[in-house]
């Protein structure tokens, strides 16, 4: 009698509670991985609708789904009777000395966070960042990888690109090839430009708007300094400069004009028993 009345006290007691409490903590966890998935779907829509980049919207919506997890995870722990305050407190404090351990790495996913947000660059441009030129390959979240001009692959930290100047070659559709071109004193002025304008016109890849610019920049040392000035499309860029450098020498070889380099006179005195000798 005695023990039929222990174990009926025992139930009633410890069984009974924790029964409805273990159960209650499932029917919590449940219902909140079920909500959690709800505001996840709708966070997906918002971050699509906001035309974010699809590595930001994976990164974005993995943090989201972990802090959802982990407050229903306390949400069925506390209605289990544990002390979640000094559990809040514990991950609190690891979650610090992780950012500690880890602040370079959380100083490049800060920029890669902002590289992916206000997108300086994207995939396929050509830039100049970290000292470094190349085709951008990929941008991560901790780093990017740029493909050089000589096809060496080169991975970069985040942090490193962010705190440099962006060079972005790719970014406009036109740009301007520069050139200069120096003359010797004794050429005509007027002849040179009319030759440089026949070989810009003969180039079809030079845009029409804005119109190419010849002139006179400066009168140097030992040449006269005639500054060139087309448009390309960016994708024409290289090959056009060069072409237009070989094609200006030749037409300056066919019409007979200089172009000066650097010489050095020599001016040779004798003494006079130098002489007597």
């Amino acid at each position: 009698m005695f023990d039929k009345m222990a174990s009926t006290a025992w139930i009633n007691d410890y069984a009974l509670p924790w029964g409805i409490n273990i159960l209650i903590a499932l029917a919590v966890f449940v219902v909140g991985r079920w909500i959690a998935k709800g505001v996840i779907a709708i966070i997906r829509r918002l971050l699509e609708r906001a035309g974010l980049d699809e590595i930001l919207q994976n990164f974005i919506l993995s943090i989201a789904n972990g802090v959802l997890l982990l407050v229903v995870v306390i949400a069925a722990l506390d209605r289990l009777g544990v002390d979640t305050t000094s559990l809040v407190a514990l991950i609190g404090a690891a979650g610090l000395a992780i950012g500690l351990a880890l602040q370079d790495s959380l100083k490049n996913f800060a920029a890669g966070v902002m590289l992916i947000v206000f997108r300086p660059f994207r995939a396929g441009d050509f830039v100049e960042a970290a000292g470094t030129q190349g085709v951008v390959e990929k941008i991560n979240i901790f780093s990017s990888t740029f493909r050089t001009p000589d096809n060496r692959e080169i991975v970069i930290p985040n942090g490193a690109i962010y705190a440099d100047v962006i060079t972005n070659y790719s970014a406009r559709p036109t740009r301007r090839i520069d050139l200069v071109f120096g003359i010797g004193y004794g050429d005509d002025i007027r002849k040179a430009k009319a030759v440089i304008e026949s070989v810009l016109q003969a180039e079809p890849r030079l845009l029409k708007d804005p119109a190419p610019v010849i002139a006179v920049a400066e009168l140097g040392a030992s040449s006269v300094d005639l500054h060139v000035r087309p448009w390309v499309a960016t994708a024409d860029y290289f090959a056009t400069m060069c072409d237009l450098k070989e094609h200006i020498k030749i037409a300056f070889d066919e019409n007979g004009i200089s172009i000066p380099f650097p010489q050095m006179d020599l001016h040779h005195f004798q003494s006079e028993s130098a002489k007597a000798a």
